[in-house]
């Protein structure tokens, strides 16, 4: 508890916290700002946080400006939802077996979960570009959805496996007693009691396929109307000069959703995050 520290450690561990915050939240204050303020005001100098000049007039001109923002956030929503539901499908499983059953080449397994982690989408976006190609996928929702959840089902796997080793094997123990099956027993014994965990996996794989969209949908989709929002930021791009202000106010329009999902899901991630960091 930080009541047990002295007073100099507290002034510091708040100190350390407000630098944290600050270098956090700091981008996200100046993009806000860049969106209040007129496109010839966006450099000027000297630099004032605030100016009389300053209106939300961005947030309106948006969608006049790209006509297809609303559909490059659903887009975004729909990509990343499903990538989520494709990668608990894989992770819950396969975490599972790991963390109840020992068999040759398990210990590899993980092994290769950990090589698979050091290697960036970047450098197998060729190799993917010719699988979708062989499998018509291209140019399809699935091209994006499959490759984001395949890069997330790793972190995914060792996540869910550490929820899944603090479920004491008495309560399978007692299912198999009274007849259950395996997977009965995942599902309606093991899942409910690990839900904390699956909801932190669930909104990490969420985080990381919405924010690692660019590469996919740029290499393997063309179609304007499957554009997620990261392409679609580049519709702010002018040949003359970029819409600064009203692309802050773009990104920041992107992220409400998640902010939203985020409000509603915090308990059950405070609850994941904490599981096991009280010995029992």
């Amino acid at each position: 508890m930080i009541d047990k520290y002295k007073l100099h450690e507290k002034i510091a561990i708040y100190a350390g916290i407000f630098v944290f915050l600050v270098f956090l939240l700091a981008p996200f204050l100046e993009a806000f700002l860049v969106s209040l303020r007129p496109l010839d005001a966006v450099f000027r100098a000297p630099y004032r946080f605030f100016t009389d000049d300053m209106s939300f007039k961005s947030y309106v001109d948006i969608w006049t400006t790209v006509p297809n923002l609303p559909r490059y956030i659903f887009n975004s929503l729909f990509v990343s939802t499903a990538a989520t539901l494709l990668a608990l499908v894989c992770i819950i499983p396969a975490a599972y077996s790991v963390s109840r059953f020992r068999y040759a080449g398990r210990d590899t397994f993980m092994g290769a979960l950990l090589g698979i982690n050091m290697v960036g989408s970047t450098v197998l976006i060729i190799p993917l570009y010719k699988l979708m190609l062989n499998l018509g996928l291209l140019n399809t929702y699935w091209s994006m959805i499959i490759p984001g959840a395949a890069f997330t089902v790793p972190v995914g796997i060792f996540l869910m496996r550490s929820y899944f080793l603090r479920v004491p094997k008495e309560l399978e123990e007692a299912a198999y007693v009274d007849g259950a099956s395996r997977v009965y027993t995942l599902w309606r014994v093991i899942l409910p009691v690990a839900a904390p965990g699956i909801v932190v996996v669930a909104v990490t794989v969420f985080l990381t396929t919405y924010a690692q969209q660019f590469l996919f949908a740029l290499t393997f989709n063309s179609k304007d109307a499957l554009h997620p929002l990261p392409v679609g930021l580049f519709a702010f791009f002018g040949r003359e000069r970029i819409v600064y202000n009203e692309l802050m106010a773009a990104c920041l329009v992107g992220i409400v959703p998640v902010l939203i999902a985020f409000l509603f899901l915090q308990k059950y991630i405070v609850a994941g995050l904490t599981a096991g960091a009280v010995k029992e």
